[in-house]
């Protein structure tokens, strides 16, 4: 390449599918490949990201950019060719997917913000006040005196436009270009430090009393380092020292200098974790053919199956050693954000301030720190949730991806990523050792093990060979009851509680719903309270007072009519987790209960409030929804108890009896990880379901042989891959026309003769947010043919398009 390469790649934070090409600025400097540039699109300005540099003259006319946004990049040259690749499997615009993976608040972008002018005033508010009415935004216009250009772009959109312009052109709005977006910077703090040489005694003698008081608390602050000493330390020791400081400076004898920030994410480490006296045979073993594989700085992949308690995360632990060791950095992966609060204190114990965390539960501000500590090489561990794929580590050596198996490292929309999968591709790219981590491994990756592309390590025993807990199968259809219901606990359930209780140890009650009870049912004609943007039942909130969609967010008193026949006489049907919690609490009114969901974990010091408070021994029942089945250890839980086992095998959805053994294993795994050993009571309406008998056993290898067998016979993954496309749209007759206009497209294309397509049909949730939803399935054993064909549904859809959105999901986790 050209010492002075003067043309720049850059993908533009919008949706286009291409990168485009643009001249340098013209003040001649050239960014770096990772730096944002604003750059012209059209009549606006955006921000893009430049991918490459280049000296070949392109034959079309170029546009320059327009500003560099940073000094240095915020993403190392390396991840360019992972980010291409996200965007062409993935089918999404590259320009989104690094405006995804980057920092929220650092895209920036032109836009309208629009005035009222002094005779627009007199206009909209003296001759014409009804068009306020009218038009909604007209009236925020006219009482703010502007419009923000978010909103104007909202606008922009629909048939507001031409009435914009109109009345810009009359002279009574203005409409003023700016630039806007970007919230976020890094944060810094003023430094005081000595300017040179100790002042001599005379000159000390011409200084004010405040100017002495100052220097003299200088001198005691200052720290010995040469990072300097905090003003704002100094002025809360002495609120005179703000003005002494100017002088002194302005003397020459001290210098004020900026120096970053860094927001700390981390607060009070929730826990410390020793190292070990020694590993088992079996981590040893593991170890063995992890570090090997490290040293030769080559991609390998490894799938540890080892069983709760087994000291999965030590191994994680040892093997970042040797890669931190070889100077190379570390990813580890967690499903959800309360994980990676366990995993963090691990790391923080063994690793200190090496250790870096990105996820979505950090400030904006955090975040971004967070992010520049790992651009700048000081984080070499990073440690976070499946957007943490995106950490702009240079040189990663290993990649870990703890509890591979969950649903919760696909994203569910925008750019419809798999972690997990990622983390693949990465290590393939980079050279570096993956290691998928699970209990119970998700049926796909032991397919792999099985068949020599992963390398299987097993961890078949627990710590010191503690029991696994012993399983009990309570048939939920065989316990009689007054009304002829299944209880919410049997007796057998009741008594395990009082026992566990009596001996001072804890329990854990599991049920995967949140809520008090499921819907509202009206007692005069039957119908349930629906949400309004959504074809779901809202679920009762008792303790909030509120009827919730889980989906789309909306919430509305518990005290509401029914909206069919505007009855009063609404009853709860159903139970989730604060039911749980309500009836334990009548039974056993001196037991301290509490409750791990997500309505009672709504930031990171609530999440480890309730961990401590278990830790502690303060809490002898802890009832909660998944957020309690993963990674957690609980020494003092002897009991768990399963309310309601097969609450997801009547989904539709292929992975039903995965996700549900996965989920009962899990949770299992919590009893008995201490000195005394553990039982579990599982309730279920079908006790002789293959997950559920399998769980019951500990028996992975039967389970996987009996779903891989239906997967086989069906054609389901592994067998092939899918890509579910789904419309949607307001209007429920155009979104079916559209889908049947697709599918017929997709069915007349004869060269795809190994893609099957299926539907189209209602997606299983009909309707979520105000819009229609309907999908079509394309699956196939050919990966290439079925991008192929998706391809072409898309630029149909375009040729076609109108006021339906097409969503495109390449390996659907969920078909809902």
């Amino acid at each position: 390449m050209s010492a002075s390469p003067t043309y720049l790649e850059v993908a533009v934070a919008a949706p286009l599918t291409q990168t485009l090409t643009y001249a340098i600025p013209t003040s001649g400097e050239i960014p770096a490949p990772g730096q944002r540039v604003l750059v012209p699109l059209g009549k606006r300005l955006l921000t893009g990201y430049v991918l490459a540099l280049g000296e070949e003259k392109p034959e079309f006319r170029l546009k320059r950019v327009t500003e560099i946004l940073d000094a240095f990049p915020v993403f190392p040259e390396g991840l360019v060719p992972f980010f291409r690749w996200v965007a062409r499997y993935y089918h999404y615009p590259i320009g989104e997917v690094i405006r995804g993976a980057l920092p929220g608040g650092l895209t920036s972008q032109s836009g309208r913000q629009l005035k009222a002018t002094e005779a627009g005033l007199h206009y909209f508010l003296v001759e014409q006040p009804q068009l306020a009415q009218d038009y909604p935004w007209l009236s925020v216009l006219l009482n703010n005196k502007k419009l923000s250009a978010a909103t104007v772009r909202k606008l922009w959109k629909g048939k507001e436009k031409r009435l914009i312009e109109q009345w810009a052109e009359q002279g009574l709005i203005s409409m003023e270009q700016i630039i806007s977006g970007a919230s976020i910077g890094q944060k810094t703090e003023t430094c005081i430090l000595l300017a040179g040489e100790p002042l001599a005694p005379e000159a000390l003698a011409n200084l004010k009393p405040s100017e002495t008081k100052t220097l003299a608390l200088i001198d005691d602050l200052l720290p010995s380092s040469t990072q300097g000493l905090p003003r704002r330390e100094l002025t809360k020791a002495y609120s005179g020292a703000g003005k002494a400081l100017a002088s002194l400076a302005g003397k020459g004898i001290i210098r004020l200098e900026e120096r970053p920030v860094y927001r700390d994410p981390f607060g009070e480490t929730p826990f410390f974790y020793p190292r070990p006296a020694q590993l088992t045979a079996d981590q040893e073993n593991a170890l063995a053919h992890l570090n090997p594989a490290i040293a030769q700085k080559k991609y390998a992949a490894f799938l540890l199956h080892g069983v709760t308690g087994s000291g999965k995360t030590e191994v994680y632990l040892q093997a970042a050693e040797t890669t931190l060791a070889l100077g190379r950095s570390v990813l580890v992966l967690v499903p959800e954000i309360a994980l990676a609060t366990q995993l963090e204190a691990h790391f923080l114990s063994r690793f200190g301030e090496t250790v870096a965390l990105l996820h979505s539960g950090l400030a904006r501000g955090e975040r971004f720190d967070q992010w520049q500590r790992v651009v700048s090489g000081e984080a070499r561990i990073v440690i976070g949730a499946r957007s943490a794929i995106f950490a702009p580590l240079a040189d990663p050596g290993l990649i870990i991806i703890d509890e591979e198996h969950d649903g919760a490292y696909k994203q569910e929309d925008s750019l419809r990523y798999q972690g997990r999968d990622l983390a693949l591709v990465r290590g393939s790219q980079g050279g570096a050792t993956v290691l998928l981590g699970s209990a119970t491994p998700s049926l796909i990756s032991y397919q792999h093990a099985l068949s020599g592309k992963y390398t299987l390590l097993n961890l078949p025993t627990r710590i010191e060979n503690r029991p696994l807990p012993q399983v009990e199968l309570v048939d939920l259809q065989a316990v009689n009851t007054v009304s002829g219901r299944p209880p919410l606990f049997s007796p057998q359930l009741k008594q395990a509680l009082r026992s566990t209780l009596a001996r001072q140890e804890q329990s854990l009650v599991f049920l995967n719903r949140r809520g008090f009870a499921g819907c509202m049912l009206c007692s005069d004609c039957g119908q349930a309270v629906q949400c309004p943007h959504c074809r779901i039942t809202l679920t009762l909130h008792k303790g909030r007072g509120e009827l919730v969609c889980h989906y789309c967010g909306f919430a509305t008193n518990s005290r509401t009519v029914c909206t069919n026949c505007r009855s009063i006489n609404l009853a709860p049907i159903g139970f989730g987790t604060e039911r749980i919690e309500e009836e334990l609490a009548g039974m056993f009114p001196k037991a301290r209960i509490a409750r791990l969901d997500h309505d009672t974990t709504r930031n990171r010091q609530d999440f480890l409030r309730i961990l401590r408070a278990v830790h502690d021994r303060e809490v002898d029942i802890l009832v909660g929804t998944q957020m309690i089945t993963k990674g957690h250890h609980f020494p003092h839980v002897t009991l768990v108890g399963i309310v309601w086992a097969d609450a997801g095998l009547g989904m539709p959805d292929y992975k039903a009896g995965e996700r549900t053994f996965q989920l009962l294993a899990q949770v299992t795994g919590r009893a008995g990880r201490g000195e005394q050993p553990g039982r579990v009571i599982v309730q279920t309406h079908q006790p002789g379901h293959y997950s559920i008998a399998a769980a019951r056993d500990h028996d992975y290898p039967r389970f996987f042989e009996k779903e891989i067998g239906l997967r086989k016979a069906l054609g389901y993954p592994p067998f092939s891959r899918l890509i579910n496309l789904v419309v949607d749209g307001e209007q429920e007759e155009v979104v079916q026309t559209r889908a049947e206009a697709l599918t017929a497209k997709g069915k007349a294309l004869r060269r795809y003769q190994k893609t099957a397509i299926l539907g189209p049909a209602p997606a299983p949730l009909a309707r979520l947010r105000g819009r229609f939803r309907w999908q079509i399935l394309l699956k196939g054993p050919n990966l290439e043919e079925l991008h192929g064909l998706c391809l072409e549904l898309e630029q149909e859809h375009t040729r076609l398009a109108g006021a339906v959105n097409l969503s495109v999901d390449v390996d659907p986790e969920s078909m809902l």
